[in-house]
């Protein structure tokens, strides 16, 4: 019998502490910043192979920011850090990722670079409650849940607003479309630009490219070739590639229109050896001369040096930053929020939700079509006030990087 009660106590030990082992694991319960020093900014992104350029740049303006953030008196005080990790624009990594930087005591977040990866890390957010602002990666499913939110243009609005610029532009015009079939942000624009501009501009030519196949636009030159205007929702060095390879088939006159992965095409190679015209719709321009996105290129440059990668993700990043900031010091003096340097994820995240989400938080930054003060108007509240589900709201611009006349 004594055995017996023995054997018993010990299972009913086991299962308890497995209950608390469970119990402590689950839901982000656990403040893995109570001993922060500053308050963690996480972000995953490519910092190697074909789409490095675009994780350095974020990570580069999201240190910028930090930088002058902290050189000015942090959050009354508290400094800021910031730490990414390499996904290689590879959701696989995700999971790795995620895990080291929320043990590491990241208490809010840049999420990700691009949407695939993006797509994985949310659901990892969503069940530890942490607040995440990604730059760029432009999903229309990335803001899912409560606690994510974009500072780009997802690609529904991309693809809508573009085929309202053709509407109004390119009547007359035959249209064609490059995308990459097997990349979610080309696919996601894509879809939205062909149902929003119906059969406004009659038949829509495709041609289409994958990974496997990105290496000779031949066939795709081929098929395009007598459009006017080819929509182009893909990133620079594929864009790049066709219109090299399209010098003296695609018409000498026609305009090559992308959305925000277009910017920094011109950095590809020379844009004045090709006769077509270059235009984008997006929310920064890298090459600004006035106004707060010229004062940002002028302390990006200083900082990094002309040959660091300058382009609209990191620009968003910047912004990022700068509106978590200000919406913690938002909480602060209208919500009566209390904000520590240990503050967990999780309660961080309540409190900056309900900022996001309030019509009279607006946060004025160097993405979006700039004001008379240079500065743009962003919210994440729609012209109603009620909250947009995380979706940014703010005026898209589109901007030649070569221009040609139409005839």
């Amino acid at each position: 019998m004594k055995l017996r009660k023995i054997l018993a106590l010990v299972l009913v030990m086991a299962l308890c502490f497995g209950m608390v082992a469970v119990l402590s694991s689950c839901g982000g319960e656990k403040n893995y910043a109570e001993n922060n020093e500053k308050i963690k900014i996480g972000i995953s992104g490519p910092l190697t192979g074909g789409a490095a350029k675009y994780g350095i740049a974020v990570e580069n303006s999201a240190k910028l920011a930090v930088k002058e953030i902290n050189a000015a008196g942090g959050l009354n005080g508290i400094m800021f850090e910031v730490e990414m990790l390499d996904d290689k624009h590879d959701a696989n990594n995700i999971s790795t990722n995620y895990a080291s930087l929320y043990e590491g005591g990241m208490q809010v977040s840049l999420g990700t670079v691009t949407t695939k990866p993006g797509l994985e890390f949310k659901g990892y957010a969503q069940a530890d409650n942490v607040f995440f602002l990604t730059p760029s990666a432009t999903g229309d499913d990335i803001p899912e849940y409560s606690n994510g939110y974009q500072m780009c243009f997802a690609d529904s609005d991309q693809g809508t607003v573009s085929a309202g610029v053709f509407k109004d532009e390119f009547q007359g015009k035959k249209i064609g479309v490059f995308f990459k079939a097997d990349d979610d942000y080309s696919v996601g624009i894509k879809n939205n630009f062909v149902k929003a501009l119906g059969n406004a501009l009659g038949e829509v030519k495709m041609a289409s490219f994958t990974e496997a196949t990105k290496s000779s636009f031949t066939q795709q030159v081929s098929e395009l070739k007598d459009c006017d205007v080819i929509f182009m929702p893909i990133y620079t060095e594929p864009a790049a590639l066709f219109m090299q390879q399209g010098k003296g088939i695609i018409k000498a006159d026609a305009i090559y229109y992308g959305c925000d992965g277009l910017d920094g095409i011109d950095a590809e190679f020379d844009v004045s050896t090709i006769t077509q015209g270059i235009s984008y719709l997006s929310h920064f321009n890298s090459g600004a001369t006035e106004g707060a996105a010229k004062t940002y290129i002028d302390a990006y440059v200083k900082e990094y040096g002309e040959s660091a990668p300058l382009n609209q993700f990191g620009a968003a990043a910047y912004d990022c930053v700068y509106a978590i900031v200000d919406a913690m010091k938002y909480a602060i003096e209208n919500n009566g929020a209390e904000i520590t340097v240990t503050i967990s994820a999780s309660d961080l995240c309540n409190i900056l939700t309900a900022v996001f989400n309030d019509k009279n938080f607006v946060f004025e930054g160097i993405t979006g079509a700039p004001g008379e003060n240079g500065k743009s108007t962003i919210k994440w509240t729609d012209a109603e006030g009620n909250a947009t589900n995380g979706h940014v709201n703010k005026t898209p611009v589109s901007y030649t990087v070569k221009g040609v006349t139409v005839k």
